[in-house]
């Protein structure tokens, strides 16, 4: 399944697309999805790096303990 994004650009940019022999719906596509990995990938990052510093205020008996009530 597939939904239509559109976008504005500059007329003179149109008619220069329209010179050269690309496939820019497959071109843009491919783009988006990797801007959109790359911005998951800091996101995840950036998620990770919280949760580890959070982790670090708790001792290693802390959850040795807590595991082995578990």
């Amino acid at each position: 399944m597939s939904t239509v994004y559109s976008i504005r650009i500059p007329k003179k940019l149109r008619e220069l697309m329209n010179l050269v022999n690309v496939d820019w719906q497959k071109e843009i596509s491919k783009y988006i999805e990797d801007r959109v990995r790359e911005e998951l990938i800091r996101k995840y990052i950036e998620e990770g790096r919280k949760n580890l510093a959070k982790m670090k205020n708790i001792s290693n008996a802390d959850l040795i303990r807590e595991d082995r009530e578990a």
